[in-house]
């Protein structure tokens, strides 16, 4: 769950993933579309470097992913922090509502 504020005319203002900081905020589903749009949207306008990282990112998992596949390094041949990170990420991105936030299509851009 999650809480919202909203101003008067429904729309989402602010955001607290993990408390309700007082009567006027509303408990959402994480998976609430009106939610997520705002985190994108709030993600994008707050540092276009930070969305860019996180895009690059996602582009260096599946580079090191594809590799591990076509067996041109070994998981193993990577540091211990980078595979527990990796390892973390993946299970993280796996499981993760928010998901959708990034674009999981095929094409690099």
């Amino acid at each position: 769950m999650a809480y919202v504020l909203k101003n008067s005319q429904g729309e989402i203002i602010a955001t607290s993933a993990t408390e309700k900081l007082n009567d006027d905020w509303v408990e959402v589903d994480a998976k609430d579309k009106g939610y997520i749009s705002f985190l994108e949207t709030s993600l994008a306008e707050s540092d276009p470097f930070r969305e860019s990282d996180i895009h690059l990112a996602r582009v260096l998992e599946d580079l090191i992913s594809l590799l591990v596949e076509r067996n041109t390094i070994r998981f193993t041949d990577l540091p211990e922090h980078a595979q527990k990170r990796l390892n973390q990420r993946q299970s993280m991105r796996s499981k993760s509502q928010l998901s959708g936030i990034l674009d999981d299509s095929n094409e690099l851009f």
